[in-house]
């Protein structure tokens, strides 16, 4: 095929045009496809059941279910449960009824039907008219009801794996029936990586990224060096693909996040946010910086800062992106503009000081004496309890014999550290008293 009969083949996506044709050729879900594994065995004895596929984007529920109708010889019916109602289920079911053979009733996004639609299914799916398969990306415990899911086997489908989508990626760019091999393009490891790592374990999301550079470079001479990250990502306009996750310019950004928040300059800390939400880094990974700057960098100057920080990560968690910006950008703003401290580092003082004196031995006063022989070599003796004493103080020694005196814990100045420092010169007075 000549580069100039292209445009008519790129009528079809790509993603569509290099979907497997065989179980051997899926990629990412040898749990369920390869040899002995559950699904497989299914498919092989012809003994396939009504079933949910539970997997995320682009991970082949369609493919798998369209290569199920193959290889039982079922008559395939897809259907989509965003454009389709009850009214179309009924006209797929009364084709069943005419054909001889089996049927297979592909529902795309079953979880978007009401129960009473779902509900619809149910006589044809326990008679054995049609053999459903339903695709899914949400839980089907919460999206399909009761009494279908108890008549369906769940199969979970995983995220496609970074090596097998880079697979899926080289064999497009060198198909040249169905993929572009006859472009003679080439994209280099380090840009599959990086268009990998910009889709989220979704194939079609890679094919197209691959269709898009193909188209832009489809005029580019032969026998130059393979495109870089940099020319992908002129071809896609995606900055993400500029951005690698898991090399120097990810360690780059996030120390410019987290110093810019210690600077208290909330405007640049939303800037490194933004540079590394929007090219695709993990919002929980952000979300997690936050809970340790809340500790390490602000601290006890102002103890709502690891409040808000926990918040931050439990809303992210719960919603993903892209409301996940908010809470993200709400907590990155209170914690620049809080009053800081590193007097948590305190405790690393402490541990030096485990680590050279080794395990002392507890005093005896502050030891549990939880049994009648414990009582008697004197554990718990002579301990006093400050809440019997006036402003739940009272001299006491809590350390060691050989730390006795030491100090580790120094309160800043800044926010609420002010007032434990106050409080702090108070206790040592009284202790100076006795």
């Amino acid at each position: 095929m000549s580069r100039d009969a292209l445009p008519h083949l790129f009528r079809t996506p790509l993603a569509e045009r290099m979907r497997p044709a065989t179980l051997e050729e899926v990629l990412g879900q040898d749990h369920l496809l390869g040899p002995g594994r559950p699904l497989r065995r299914l498919i092989e004895s012809d003994r396939l059941t009504s079933m949910v596929l539970w997997g995320p984007p682009g991970s082949g529920k369609t493919t798998i279910a369209r290569l199920l109708a193959q290889h039982t010889e079922a008559h395939f019916e897809p259907f989509s449960a965003v454009l389709g109602g009850v009214k179309e289920v009924r006209e797929i079911v009364a084709r069943a009824e005419k054909r001889e053979g089996r049927t297979l009733l592909f529902v795309d996004e079953i979880h978007r039907f009401n129960r009473a639609q779902q509900d619809a299914f149910l006589p044809h799916v326990e008679s054995g008219l049609v053999t459903l398969v339903g695709a899914t990306t949400e839980n089907p415990s919460f999206r399909v009801v009761g009494a279908l899911l108890s008549r369906c086997a769940v199969h979970v489908l995983r995220p496609i794996p970074e090596e097998a989508l880079v697979a899926l990626m080289q064999r497009a760019l060198s198909d040249p029936e169905r993929g572009v091999g006859t472009l003679g393009i080439e994209i280099d490891g380090d840009a599959l990586k990086r268009i990998v790592l910009a889709s989220s374990g979704d194939a079609r999301r890679c094919l197209g990224a691959v269709e898009r550079v193909a188209l832009h470079f489809r005029a580019r001479a032969l026998g130059l060096p393979p495109l870089t990250a940099e020319e992908a990502a002129e071809a896609l306009g995606d900055d993400s693909l500029l951005y690698d996750r898991a090399g120097e310019e990810h360690f780059n950004c996030i120390s410019a996040f987290v110093k810019s928040m210690r600077g208290s300059d909330p405007n640049a800390s939303l800037y490194w946010l933004a540079r590394m939400v929007e090219a695709g880094e993990d919002p929980m990974f952000l979300a997690r910086r936050l809970v340790i700057f809340a500790s390490e960098d602000v601290g006890l100057a102002d103890p709502r800062a690891i409040q808000i920080a926990t918040a931050c990560k439990d809303a992210v968690h719960f919603l993903g992106l892209p409301e996940a910006k908010y809470p993200l950008s709400q907590a990155t703003i209170y914690l620049a503009t809080a009053p800081k401290s590193s007097t948590t580092k305190a405790y690393f003082a402490a541990a030096d000081a485990v680590k050279k004196h080794g395990s002392l031995p507890v005093p005896l006063h502050l030891r549990n004496a939880a049994t009648p022989l414990m009582k008697k070599l004197d554990y718990g003796k002579g301990y006093k309890n400050p809440h019997r004493y006036a402003g739940n103080f009272v001299d006491e020694e809590y350390l060691p014999d050989a730390l006795q005196g030491t100090t580790w814990y120094e309160p800043g100045d800044q926010g609420y550290e002010k007032m434990l420092a106050e409080r702090l010169r108070v206790w040592a007075s009284r202790r100076r008293e006795r």
